[in-house]
């Protein structure tokens, strides 16, 4: 034994006999009440050299089939983890109840402290076996504990650095711990904050795999955290009966236990019937609407999905009457008679439990970010997460780490934590590549190689993560010609067109009345109803929408917004609007409209009068364009800095408006 495991027995056998002297047993911090159960409760020797104990392999089996559907979540993010600590020297493991490690990611740097101490699958690592330790301790303390080298109670241990954090399950019992074992001299605070996250998103998605046939209400305070590890989750019957809620929901709602909230209707949680809440969650298009908490009047954002049906899609089941629930499907409210969209519904619903990369085509505007999400919703990912990334609002110079994520160091600037890109943030749901066309060419072979290995390595790693997404990309431009011109690899647009649906502008589309009067009832507040009248929605129909069903979407909000009375009419429209429509012209002009056939002309402004008639929002654009480029003396990076926006869309922006430079045609 060494002098310093000897200096080592020798003070925690003087703390423990100190503390029983002065019958002090149940004082002191948690590191010296293990230490006192080490010696006074389980007589065991902290200078021990007995070989670590480890279950046979039949044994470590029964465990390991015991726990499957977290080991099936827990192995995803105990990868993700060891990525985010690879090369600090860490191992990252997951025990059950019993301290019996089940799992284990080994960082090479350490298979030295592991062959000392036993760190392998079968391992015991109790605290009545091992002593004090991370595993161990977490499972009796059952909340999470750093324990740092000498804090260690046998002295073959103080080498090791731990931070390990319980696992429990919807009934609020211990079912396992999450640790992270090194050699580090410093104690790494940031590690525990990192186990700590893992063991949420583990918790979190056990949850929903194991409520995945009941309806899941999903809910937080601010709405950008739904569908994070931060959001809360409970388990309803088809009667809106609460069956089980996770600990972010309990904690949120001020709850200690889960019999505290089980057996209860939803309406005595919130100031909402469950009936409403479905409703507006898919009349909202599962984007999370404001409920308000019963006994704090606190505001909470939720959204509700329904049941896993047997072949893996969520949809209510036949006992609950649709009308209760509006549409079953969020692809439903994709279209409403329109014979294209419907065909494109049609063949989103095929492919919805198949992994075929999904290509949307179509005008800015036209939705294809909300017919993805919609994918995503109606298919069996839908209880996983949906990531989206602009390829064309991103920094060329920032767009690889934003993807792959990178680990600390990587780079200058590099956050001291790393990054977990966007394709681990989607692992296990969707990933949505908008604007795809806009990706630097130097990154399409990377990510090209992703796709055909279903796996990532972020930079600076070493160690590839697998990943398991759906990919939907979409994009306005013209790939073939930017293959043609060597913008685009011919490979990747293959590998991204498994199937190609083309959304239809605003302006072709049979069913935009429909539409219009859906969209209205959408942007309306909760359990208020406006409605448009015949004369309003004529004028909306005739408009030529160049912003699409982002530009209706804007003017209804805006409509409603300023609304004085429920029922909307054309004198809420806009003078802009109306102009355009015809619905406010006298008739000498509207004659003069209807013998040209064409509409009437935008006049020009300096930088080029424009070749074709612009509509008032594009006029209005141009306008603030031109002022813009005046500022920054027709500078281009100047410009698409103060408007946020690449250089690639200010270049497209200018060709669709028209604009070019009034002396010279030479951008800078």
């Amino acid at each position: 034994m060494s002098r310093f495991a000897v200096e080592h027995v020798k003070r925690v056998r003087s703390v423990v006999q100190d503390r029983i002297a002065t019958d002090q047993l149940e004082t002191g911090n948690r590191i010296t009440r293990s230490w006192i159960r080490c010696l006074h409760d389980y007589q065991l020797d902290p200078g021990t050299s007995a070989e670590p104990e480890v279950v046979a392999p039949v044994e470590l089996q029964e465990r390991q089939a015991r726990l499957a559907d977290v080991q099936a979540v827990a192995k995803v993010e105990m990868a993700n983890l060891y990525q985010q600590l690879a090369g600090s020297g860490y191992a990252i493991m997951l025990t059950d109840r019993e301290g019996v490690l089940l799992n284990y990611f080994g960082d090479p740097a350490f298979t030295h402290a592991a062959s000392k101490t036993g760190l392998a699958q079968g391992a015991v690592w109790s605290e009545r076996v091992q002593g004090t330790n991370g595993m161990g301790t977490c499972l009796v303390e059952r909340r999470p504990i750093t324990v740092h080298r000498d804090e260690h109670y046998l002295s073959r241990n103080i080498g090791l650095s731990c931070a390990a954090a319980p696992i429990f399950d919807h009934e609020g019992e211990l079912v396992g711990v999450l640790d992270a074992s090194g050699e580090s001299r410093l104690a790494q605070q940031h590690t525990l904050a990192l186990v700590c996250m893992s063991v949420q998103m583990i918790e979190n998605r056990v949850f929903l795999h194991q409520f995945r046939h009941d309806y899941i209400l999903r809910f937080h305070n601010r709405p950008e955290f739904v569908g994070t590890l931060h959001e809360g989750a409970i388990a309803l019957s088809l009667e809106g009966k609460v069956l089980a809620a996770s600990r972010g929901a309990l904690f949120q709602l001020g709850f200690a236990r889960p019999d505290e909230i089980v057996g209860r209707d939803i309406g005595e949680l919130f100031n909402v019937t469950f009936p409403g809440l479905l409703d507006s969650s898919v009349r909202r298009a599962f984007h999370p609407v404001p409920i308000f908490e019963v006994r704090n009047s606190a505001r909470f954002f939720a959204v509700v999905y329904q049941p896993v049906a047997g072949n893996g899609v969520r949809r209510p089941p036949r006992s609950l009457p649709c009308a209760s629930l509006g549409s079953a499907c969020a692809l439903d409210t994709m279209h409403f008679g329109d014979p294209v969209m419907a065909a494109h519904v049609a063949t989103a619903r095929r492919i919805a439990e198949r992994n075929v990369s999904t290509m949307l085509l179509g005008e800015t505007g036209t939705g294809k970010e909300v017919f993805a999400r919609a994918m995503h919703q109606s298919g069996p990912r839908a209880g996983w997460p949906f990531v989206a990334i602009n390829c064309a609002s991103i920094p060329e110079s920032l767009i690889e780490s934003e993807l792959f994520g990178y680990r600390s160091g990587a780079f200058t600037g590099a956050s001291k934590d790393g990054q977990r890109g966007k394709l681990l943030q989607a692992n296990g749901g969707t990933l949505f590549l908008d604007e795809i066309g806009d990706m630097p060419f130097t990154l399409q072979a990377r990510l090209l190689r992703v796709l055909e290995e279903r796996e990532v390595v972020p930079l600076g790693g070493e160690a590839p993560v697998k990943l398991d997404i759906r990919l939907i990309s979409a994009t306005h431009c013209d790939l073939d010609k930017k293959i043609a011109a060597g913008e685009f690899r011919e490979d990747l647009y293959y590998r991204l067109q498994g199937v190609t649906l083309r959304l239809p502008p605003l302006r072709e589309r049979a069913d935009r009345r429909a539409l219009i009067a859906h969209l209205a009832a959408q942007e309306c507040d909760e359990g208020s109803v406006v409605e448009l009248d015949d004369a309003l929605l004529s004028a909306l129909d005739r408009l030529r929408w160049p912003g699409n069903v982002r530009q209706l979407r804007h003017l209804l909000r805006s409509m409603i917004a300023l609304r004085e009375s429920d029922c909307l009419g054309l004198h809420n429209l806009p003078p802009e609007y109306r102009f355009e429509s015809g619905a406010a012209l006298p008739a000498p002009a509207l004659a003069l409209v209807a013998a040209s056939g064409s509409p009437l002309p935008v006049h020009g402004t300096p930088g080029k009068a424009p070749d074709l008639a612009l509509s008032a929002l594009e006029s209005a654009e141009r306008e603030v364009l031109l002022q813009a480029l005046e500022r920054h003396a027709w500078n281009m990076s100047g410009v698409a800095r103060e408007l946020n926006i690449s250089r690639n869309t200010l270049y497209r922006k200018l060709g669709r408006l028209n604009i070019e430079h009034p002396d010279k045609k030479l951008f800078h």
